[in-house]
């Protein structure tokens, strides 16, 4: 089982977007998938009850029984877990950063978003865990996307080759109780998450190796 933590400090980032998408596509693949929603907002909760469907499964948690709810998940078949934490939130962030394989950090190329990413950072570091930077609603024209990878570079992070463009699918998906894989299955937005869904696991695969590596 993989179990991905998607952290930002700041809200509005896009953490409960990328999480519900990155478990359909899993869900489509075949992957058995749990969302650990830690955020008291309960965003991904409030999306699955919209949803209409069991599948992915997501539970509110909180960062206490992060633990907990691995385990459970993991009896009960689930391959893949992804925690959607809380913005603002430190401990709950680090507690999900510490049991997770591989860690994303949504981000929008904006100046407040970006001067954020480096606490996530600095939390990743504190697990000792890979991060990588997605980045979120960029927009179809313009040079904020190569600014935005530049200031991302400069924390020391890297960055997803894969990014999410300003699509009004992934807002009309969500209201929907849908991912925008089953929204607008041929869309541009659909295309982006199964990109980055592949991306993502062979990244989480290759990370789950080099720490057992480590620890060897």
């Amino acid at each position: 089982m993989q179990i991905l933590a998607i952290i930002s400090q700041k809200g509005g980032a896009g953490k409960t977007t990328l999480a519900v998408n990155l478990a359909v596509a899993a869900e489509l693949e075949d992957a058995p998938t749990v969302i650990i929603d830690l955020d008291p907002q309960a965003s991904a909760k409030t999306w699955h009850d919209l949803r209409g469907k069991d599948e992915p499964v997501v539970v509110s948690a909180q960062a206490s029984r992060i633990g907990e709810m691995i385990e459970i998940a993991r009896s009960n078949g689930a391959e893949l877990v992804i925690i959607d934490t809380a913005p603002h939130s430190e401990a709950g962030a680090l507690a999900a950063a510490r049991a997770a394989d591989l860690i994303l950090i949504p981000c929008r190329p904006s100046i407040l978003d970006l001067k954020a990413i480096g606490a996530s950072g600095d939390l990743a570091a504190l697990a000792k865990k890979e991060a990588i930077v997605v980045l979120n609603s960029v927009p179809h024209q313009g040079k904020l996307a190569e600014e935005a990878e530049e200031a991302v570079r400069s924390y020391g992070l890297s960055i997803a080759p894969m990014k999410l463009t300003q699509r009004a699918a992934y807002v009309h998906s969500l209201t929907a109780g849908q991912a925008v894989l089953e929204f607008e299955p041929e869309g541009k937005a659909a295309q982006e998450i199964r990109e980055l869904y592949k991306w993502t696991r062979v990244r989480v695969h290759a990370s789950t190796r080099d720490s057992m590596r480590k620890s060897a």
